[in-house]
């Protein structure tokens, strides 16, 4: 009991501290909130009210269909505008496309040619440039081909193929661009906090206080891992509760508790890699990096950014010792897959033992810092 005690009065004493520290509260804040909320909409690959004009030299019927197939959502009304504007509007951002359609160019259809149409894209748009070419092409194939049949709607097919969507039914990306920011914010800032935890007790000297007292390091290094653990658990939350639910309209389609039982586990990992680089680094700044160099892969090749499945096999064995692999497959099949305990137990199982791995050789570590000390 006289551990449990000073474990739990410890945690309260790193409680108070970060409540002392105004920056990097208003710091858990801004990245629970804003960052989680521009990073679901920033990340959107929808094509949404791209910016087009057309020239049009032919003046046809077929010309005036196709220039009316443009609309919203995916792009905004085209204008109309000169052979000679073309360069000078796209030099000056006006326009994301431009399609130019050439004299005489229903008749050459009609007659069996293959007129082609000019289409000139604005490259410096990445995210509307390739996906907007796709659309414009599919577009102007289906007029073209509505408008010699003579009739709107499809030819008859012998083998129709029907695509449905599971979980994700709209292909809304902000709705998967919400939970895997949640997912990196959790693991960034449980490494900060318990990392700069630490760090702020050595140049503050308070750690030679606590290696005057009666205290194991054992219960220095729990204190720490339950204290911002329990911080950066409480603004997930709150994160997935008011943010990706609320203003992100997200619908969770499992079990929130065990999604958040799954996060503890994982912050068990990420709070004693935190402590282990506060170990490691002497200041602040040396903190700063090696979180860099840590975190980077870690959200990378975890499969929040990239389907982990694309990756080279060899990544993909590595990462299995990272205890984010896990978490973002526990969040995905819960969150968005309704998935169940009897499904996600594996990963439950991997991060209680990458967990024990992380604790006991930071344990290690922290003991050898201490007796230096």
């Amino acid at each position: 009991m006289r551990h449990m005690a000073n474990i739990f009065y410890l945690g309260v004493k790193e409680l108070r501290s970060l409540y002392r520290d105004p920056v990097l509260l208003i710091f858990i804040i801004f990245a629970f909130s804003f960052m989680v909320y521009a990073a679901a909409q920033g990340m959107s690959q929808e094509l949404r009210n791209a910016s087009i004009a057309v020239v049009d030299e032919d003046r046809s019927p077929l010309s005036s269909r196709i220039i009316n197939a443009f609309y919203k959502p995916y792009f905004k009304t085209p204008e109309l505008i000169g052979l000679a504007d073309i360069d000078k509007t796209m030099d000056a951002g006006h326009y994301t496309f431009v399609l130019d359609i050439p004299p005489n160019f229903q008749r050459d259809v009609m007659a069996g040619k293959q007129p082609g149409i000019q289409v000139n894209v604005d490259a410096t748009m990445m995210s509307q440039a390739f996906t907007g070419a796709g659309y414009i092409q599919n577009i102007i194939r289906g007029e073209i081909s509505e408008f010699l049949r003579g009739v709107r709607g499809s030819a008859g097919e012998s083998i129709k193929l029907t695509s449905r969507y599971k979980f994700n039914p709209t292909l809304n990306s902000t709705w998967f661009g919400g939970v895997m920011e949640i997912s990196n914010m959790v693991t960034m800032l449980s490494i900060v906090l318990t990392g700069a935890a630490l760090i702020r007790e050595r140049e503050r000297g308070t750690l030679e206080h606590l290696l005057v007292m009666p205290l194991t390091s054992l219960e220095i290094m729990l204190s720490k891992v339950w204290a911002m653990g329990l911080v950066v658990l409480v603004a997930a939350g709150l994160s997935l509760r008011f943010v990706v639910q609320g203003i992100l309209d997200m619908p969770v389609a499992g079990s929130i508790p065990l999604y958040m039982f799954g996060m503890a586990l994982f912050l068990f990992s990420t709070t004693s890699l935190g402590i282990f680089l506060g170990t490691v680094a002497r200041t602040m700044p040396q903190l700063g990096l090696l979180i860099i160099l840590v975190f980077m892969p870690l959200q990378m090749l975890s499969g929040g950014s990239t389907p982990y499945e694309s990756m080279p096999p060899i990544v993909q064995t590595l990462m299995l010792s990272a205890p984010t692999t896990h978490f973002v497959s526990i969040a995905q099949a819960i969150l968005y897959r309704g998935a169940g305990f009897e499904v996600v137990w594996p990963n439950f199982l991997a991060l209680v033992g990458i967990g024990m791995v992380f604790f006991i050789a930071t344990l290690a570590l922290f003991r050898k810092s201490l007796a230096v000390q």
